[in-house]
């Protein structure tokens, strides 16, 4: 059992991950992608949010509030890391803007390559980050899979329609079965933080995130949320990299796994209590008809 499991973790994780940005591709063309970020100030405030604002949030929390050394190291980490590869599953969720999210998570994941070994070594000393590390999952994992579905989406648009609620399943049963993997691996971490009151930390960074995000947002609701999502949901995979690479303390990777986890339930519970947009957007039309009569 103890060899399946992490066999089911690493299953999960690429068809989550793989068929998310497939299925991504088979909605979308490199216009809708591109779209968004022609927005110029809401480029600029989420590289802020992401780059500035919660890493530097995260090192004056950690000033304030002492925690072991692995804790701290994984939080740092975790707050440097950004461009979530769930993102755009996550948008699905909240009923946030797909190209959007596909576009933004695209940005943070090229930023994260350059800024992370800039910055992590200043924060945390001996610390070696390769940019082509971070990268090579970028490419091959996340990159490709995009390409190839927005070229079937462009040369056979019948294909990909019908390849799309597959796509679809594969990616919602890859995050579904490493949800629950993850829980029982860390559940014994999990109750650890809960006893020590770390978790109630991880709650501030996660709760903090989303919100600067999703104030930055922009004046689009479905921006907003993307932005929120795509700022509390960090890279945990880049994270887990950094991790393994340059700790032998195994509780800075349990950290970042566990931390990464909590964000994921967070963030979903925080999506799923948001307001319909249907329903916001009828309410605001009232609103606005409701003035005119005034």
């Amino acid at each position: 059992m103890n060899q399946i499991i992490p066999i089911l973790d690493k299953i999960s994780f690429l068809a989550f991950v793989v068929f998310t940005m497939f299925g991504t591709g088979l909605k979308l063309t490199v216009q809708q992608i591109w779209e968004p970020l022609r927005n110029i100030r809401l480029v600029i405030l989420s590289l802020l949010a992401n780059f500035v604002l919660v890493p530097l949030f995260v090192y004056l929390l950690l000033q304030v509030i002492h925690l072991k050394e692995p804790v701290k190291d994984a939080l740092i980490i975790m707050a440097l890391a950004s461009g979530p590869p769930a993102l755009p599953k996550l948008a699905q969720i909240v009923k946030g803007n797909l190209a959007f999210s596909t576009g933004l998570m695209m940005l943070l994941m090229f930023g994260t390559v350059f800024y992370m070994p800039l910055v992590l070594p200043l924060v945390l000393q001996g610390v070696q980050v390769n940019s082509w590390d971070i990268g090579k999952p970028l490419i091959f994992l996340m990159l490709a899979p995009l390409v190839i579905g927005l070229l079937i989406k462009a040369k056979y648009e019948a294909i990909a329609f019908n390849l799309q609620p597959i796509t679809s399943k594969i990616s919602s049963f890859g995050l579904c079965l490493g949800l629950v993997v993850r829980l029982i691996v860390h559940f014994n971490e999990i109750l650890i933080l809960l006893q020590t009151g770390v978790i109630f930390v991880c709650a501030i960074f996660i709760v903090f995130s989303f919100t600067v995000g999703y104030l930055l947002g922009g004046p689009g609701i479905d921006t907003q949320r993307v932005l929120g999502v795509g700022t509390a949901q960090r890279n945990f995979a880049a994270a887990l990299l950094i991790g393994t690479s340059n700790f032998d303390d195994p509780n800075v990777v349990s950290m970042i796994m566990v931390t990464s986890l909590l964000m994921m339930v967070i963030v979903m519970i925080l999506g799923q209590n948001l307001p319909d947009l249907d329903q916001v957007q009828s309410t605001e039309i009232a609103q606005g008809a409701k003035t005119f009569s005034d």
